[in-house]
């Protein structure tokens, strides 16, 4: 999963792409249409979603990467609530996946956030598992 150059923008709603920097902002490509526009740094804040890190309980973090993998990996068995649930059916999945999270610091706002993000990669084929590219190279270089 390659969460390389994707953005979260503050005051816009979605996920974005960035392609290209100025000095004074981002160049930003919106996942959904694909739409091009320029976010000037003045009235944005970008967050790199490869940087976001989930407080855990043992006072260190885990990856969003690492949390879209076992949201990715429980799908099936355990699939992601809606972010317009209860806040208490929120807490209760995101401890389905990532059960040492800490709840003092990890809001309801965030697992909404993680959830809506986790339903835009997944509609746009950007949810993938690094593990199935590197379990097929040995198998293909063995042959």
């Amino acid at each position: 999963m390659n969460l390389e150059k994707l953005i979260s923008v503050t005051g816009m709603a979605g996920l974005y792409r960035m392609t290209a920097n100025r000095t004074n902002g981002l160049i930003v490509e919106e996942l959904g249409s694909g739409k091009r526009k320029f976010a000037p740094a003045r009235k944005h804040q970008f967050t790199p979603l490869e940087s976001i890190g989930i407080y855990t309980d043992d006072g260190d973090t885990t990856d969003l990467k690492n949390v879209f993998e076992r949201m990715l990996e429980q799908q099936a068995t355990h699939p992601p609530v809606s972010a317009e649930a209860s806040a208490k059916e929120l807490h209760e999945y995101f401890a389905g996946i990532l059960p040492n999270y800490d709840r003092d610091k990890v809001s309801t706002g965030d697992i909404k956030k993680i959830v809506k993000w986790f339903g835009i990669l997944g509609t746009h084929g950007l949810l993938t598992t690094d593990e199935t590219d590197t379990e097929d190279s040995p198998a293909d270089e063995e042959e």
